[in-house]
């Protein structure tokens, strides 16, 4: 994996990052694995997994709890799902475009609400802005 497949979420509205290490699911195979087989050192804060497209996911085979936010086209919030167990489905949404899987309390300790916007840009584009 480079670093092309993984990015940052920043909540523009409440100024805080979700994520700074999150992976794109954005092919067949990388949505089927998703977090399967990963172990509750994944859910590390700051760690993710951004599944696009998608109206919703599941946690069967997983071995550690989640956060679940659900994205519109705009990258605002439009569901959300705390501390969802192993073994469960979540909601579908199909208004959703895209879900991001976030290691449990994520939207407790970010204060995430239904309309935030999201920005989400690739580390690569971060680390270009910065040699500038």
């Amino acid at each position: 994996m480079n670093r092309d497949d993984q990015v940052f979420v920043y909540n523009k509205t409440r100024d805080v990052f979700v994520g700074t290490d999150v992976v794109v699911a954005n092919t067949y195979l990388r949505r089927l694995i998703g977090l399967l087989g990963k172990t509750a050192r994944w859910s590390k804060p700051g760690r993710g997994l951004w599944i696009l497209p998608s109206h919703g996911v599941h946690t069967i085979g997983m071995v550690f709890p989640i956060d679940l936010l659900f994205l519109d086209q705009d990258k605002s919030v439009i569901l959300l799902e705390e501390h969802v167990r192993p073994w469960r489905v979540s909601r579908v949404c199909l208004r959703a475009s895209s879900v991001l899987e976030l290691p449990a309390h994520t939207i407790f300790r970010t204060g995430t609400k239904i309309g935030d916007r999201m920005e989400i840009a690739s580390q690569r584009s971060l680390s270009s802005s910065q040699a500038h």
